[in-house]
């Protein structure tokens, strides 16, 4: 996908444990306040972000036993919600109107609130530091040992961690290289010329004696936009990009659309194996953009921050199908799908049989099951809705493993009910039917009527007023 006559070389950040470049600043801001005495052992972390970090802290918070909070947009990805909460976080969500000023100030809140410790990744040094100390020397580490002059550096800014990092040491260490930072077209802050304007400190306030939360201004950036980049530019330029501003650390600003990057995330995993999310897509959309103005071949560095299995929620994958295109359909039907042949049962025995008929006559509602069978939780998952009490056995577990006992129920259930799949269903020892047959009397009313027949019913004696549809319970995967 380069036709430039440059090399572009990636630096993928997504071999990191938690999948993106923000791992550096979270074990980075979370030892610095371990050094310094601002964290103590057990007390709950705080901390705004749009994800990435959010992820990073979520993992290190769990390792080093310090409770995680994060103050996340809701318009940020749902994966990255799921996989905090994975690790153990709590996701606070706040209005994707109030943008990335208001998760900073509820951040803010929630720290002076409860007490919580709060990094301020986007005025913590440590955040540029760890990049000074690791990223940068990875970098240029590589191309000395390689002989290979890097000519030009490309990156973007969320923080602004990355760009004062690593442009701190590129200037020192390799002070030809070409730095260049990117930031959304629609939303070109830095382009602008115009600063934020912070308060002096956490303890500034207005006229009336009010205190500003800390990171806080009189209102967003003029001319930020929303955009496609997550993990770019949020609504105010940060103190850590403001910085490398001042101390010069970049040499331009590219800009970048939000489908260019979609459509480059897309082609680098098509064309190189590469999964990024728009991030990276952006970037390397920007590195390309420049090697094409570039008189003569040149070296180029540009950093991909994370992986694109977080953004599956957002418009990068908007156009990526789950079911089988027509093309995909034509290559399906062109082999007979031969089915494979049915697991191969012991014979019919009388004890086998005799068991089976005890158990559904135990309890009223008895379900034989298959431990991690989709169908199977659908129902157990019903009537759990319904708050119907019923006996399980999972004729597959452990327990029937030995002698191939659970496979000799198997075959006297089937040849019993004449019915071959699994759930198998039984009220008041009569065989139902399985997960579909009772969601479909369910909404017949007929179920309700044979729970009403042999007298079984919820703890409320409503059925917990279920008025759902019991088929929302089937698999969505």
């Amino acid at each position: 996908m380069n036709h430039t006559a440059s090399n572009i070389y990636l630096k993928l950040e997504s071999e990191n444990p938690g999948g993106s470049i923000k791992d550096r600043l979270s074990i980075a801001v979370i030892e610095w306040a371990e050094h310094f005495g601002k964290l103590t052992k057990g007390q709950t972390v705080v901390e705004a972000s749009s994800g990435n970090t959010g992820i990073g802290m979520a993992m290190v918070c769990a390792k080093k036993g310090y409770p995680y909070v994060c103050v996340m947009s809701e318009s940020f990805s749902i994966e990255r919600r799921k996989l905090m909460r994975f690790l153990g976080a709590k996701v606070i969500l706040t209005n994707p109107a109030h943008k990335g000023t208001g998760m900073v100030i509820k951040a803010k809140e929630l720290a002076d609130r409860h007490g919580y410790f709060w990094p301020n990744q986007f005025e913590n040094e440590a955040n540029a530091w760890i990049h000074e100390q690791t990223t940068g020397p990875e970098i240029l580490g590589a191309f000395q040992e390689a002989s290979i002059s890097i000519d030009h550096f490309v990156c973007s800014y969320g923080t602004g961690g990355t760009l004062l990092g690593v442009g701190r040491y590129l200037r020192k260490h390799s002070p030809k290289t070409k730095i260049h930072i990117c930031e959304p077209s629609n939303a070109p802050m830095l382009y602008s010329e115009i600063p934020t304007q912070y308060p002096p400190s956490e303890e500034s306030g207005d006229e009336n004696g009010n205190k500003y939360p800390s990171t806080s201004f009189e209102s967003p950036h003029p001319v930020w936009r929303p955009h496609l980049l997550q993990g770019w530019a949020t609504d105010f330029i940060p103190r850590l990009v403001s910085s490398a501003t001042k101390e010069q650390l970049y040499d331009s600003v590219l800009h970048v659309g939000g489908h260019d990057a979609i459509e480059t995330a897309k082609k680098l995993a098509m064309n190189e194996g590469i999964l990024s999310g728009t991030s990276g897509g952006g970037t390397l959309s920007a590195a390309l953009t420049l090697a094409n103005g570039l008189p003569e071949s040149k070296n180029i560095v540009v950093i991909i921050p994370d992986t694109g299995e977080r953004y599956l929620s957002t418009p990068l994958f908007q156009n990526i199908p789950s079911d089988m295109t027509d093309e995909e359909l034509q290559i399906a039907m062109s082999t007979p799908s031969t089915p494979p042949p049915p697991p191969g049962l012991p014979p019919v025995t009388k004890k086998a049989t005799e068991w089976a008929k005890k158990q559904a006559e135990s309890r009223k509602v008895v379900i034989f099951s298959l431990e991690y069978c989709e169908f199977c939780w659908t129902l157990t998952s019903f009537l759990d809705a319904l708050g119907v009490p019923y006996h399980k056995i999972d004729i597959d577990s452990f327990i029937y493993a030995k002698e191939n006992i659970g496979n000799q129920y198997r075959a006297a259930l089937c040849e019993w009910t004449k019915c071959t799949t699994f759930p198998q269903f039984f009220v008041s020892a009569k065989f139902v039917g399985g997960a579909v047959d009772a969601c479909m009397m369910w909404k017949k009313g007929e179920l309700q009527k044979l729970f009403k027949k042999s007298n079984i019913k919820s703890a409320d004696g409503k059925f917990n007023n279920y008025s759902g549809d019991p088929f929302e319970f089937l698999p969505k995967w």
